[in-house]
């Protein structure tokens, strides 16, 4: 195997980095069965705390400017291609694409991939910011689905997302997403595509008995996938 470096920018926020990187070890595991320290891929990662606030505006200029100082980091240290687990840095990602010389994974293309063949109720759970982006939307009602969603929902998830940024062992934690899972469930819902790399802290302690679309493992197989590439 030729010597490959996987960069990965993280820290948005910064609980979501740690199991990102489990994702993407036991894609080393199932993919191509890793099981020695030196089997898995070398990987350059850069936690990088962003300008971002539940419930406040985004100053865009800032958090672009931000994000792409973090790229630039990565790919000045020589690293094969990045690896983005924040969705709504992906509201930028022209930009943030033509700002660098390396390839940049996509994390809605790759979840998207992942929907239903047949046409499907589909809901998201995400950030504000990525909510009215509309970035996952356009994909999910592109690809034949219905889209549903409560506004009420978004507050809900926007306390969810603040409370595991402060304490991500807090029981109210748990007791907000099932509340959120049983407003889905009554919709009549089929999928939620999980678009906010935080709630991998609750998504790891819970097994909803919905058909969960997990942006942060539909990019942590696409890395894997794209390392089998370079090094074979």
């Amino acid at each position: 195997m030729s010597e490959k470096l996987i960069g990965i920018l993280a820290g948005m926020g910064p609980r979501s980095t740690a199991p990102f990187i489990d994702l993407v070890i036991d894609q080393c595991q199932s993919q191509y069965g890793a099981k020695y320290d030196e089997e898995f891929p070398k990987m350059m990662i850069y936690s990088l705390p962003t300008p971002f606030y539940i419930g406040r505006p985004i100053d865009h200029q800032l958090m672009k400017k931000t994000i792409i100082e973090g790229l630039q980091k990565l790919e000045s240290i020589g690293v094969s291609f990045i690896a983005m687990p924040c969705n709504s840095a992906h509201i930028y990602f022209k930009e943030l694409r033509e700002s660098i010389n390396v390839n940049l994974l996509n994390i809605v293309e790759e979840t998207i991939k992942k929907l239903p063949i047949v046409s499907q109720k589909v809901t998201l759970f995400s950030t504000s910011s990525t909510f009215e982006s509309t970035i996952y939307q356009k994909g999910i009602i592109d690809g034949g689905h219905e889209f549903i969603f409560k506004d009420e929902w978004q507050t809900k998830l926007n306390n969810l997302i603040q409370n595991i940024k402060i304490d991500k062992e807090n029981q109210e934690n748990i007791d907000i997403w099932n509340e959120l899972i049983n407003d889905v469930k009554n919709e009549s819902i089929e999928n939620i595509v999980i678009a906010c790399t935080d709630l991998n802290v609750v998504l790891e302690k819970t097994h909803p008995s919905i058909n969960i679309i997990d942006s942060s493992k539909c990019l942590a197989e696409s890395v894997v996938n794209k390392y089998l590439e370079l090094v074979k």
